[in-house]
């Protein structure tokens, strides 16, 4: 699992979904994150995050948001080489087959559909970690 010092950056334009998902994380233990309200504030902080050598260890992205939506936040995170291979969890109400097939054409590392349990959630970051890190996942 990843480690309990772990960067997050949670993405989402509603505060109190924003603060939800922090909760989870900080069951599981984490306490490191930063919050954006959509994808151009996620994106400055990436960057700001990369220049200052302390990069975020995943993203958990709402995907619908104004300015700049999940999904186009995924696909500039993974246009990017510095970028490319940093976890990305997409959080949404929609569920649409299409979406997830266009979500992971994107390079989406997971998918978690609202309303989702900590266990939910738990489990949707286990498979992240082992898909990006394969040979730490035990």
């Amino acid at each position: 699992m990843f480690d309990p010092n772990s960067r997050f950056l949670v993405v989402d334009d509603f505060k109190t979904m924003r603060s939800i998902v922090k909760k989870v994380l900080q069951t599981m233990g984490y306490t490191n994150f930063e919050e954006a309200e959509d994808g151009v504030a996620a994106f400055a902080l990436i960057e700001k995050a990369h220049a200052e050598n302390r990069p975020f260890t995943c993203i958990v992205s709402d995907w619908n948001m104004p300015n700049m939506t999940g999904l186009q936040l995924l696909v500039k995170v993974r246009s990017d080489e510095r970028f490319k291979p940093l976890p990305f969890i997409l959080v949404t109400a929609e569920n649409e087959q299409g979406q997830v097939l266009e979500a992971a054409k994107a390079g989406v590392s997971n998918y978690i559909v609202k309303p989702f349990t900590p266990a939910d959630f738990q489990a949707k970051l286990k498979l992240v970690y082992a898909r990006h890190f394969p040979n730490k996942a035990a």
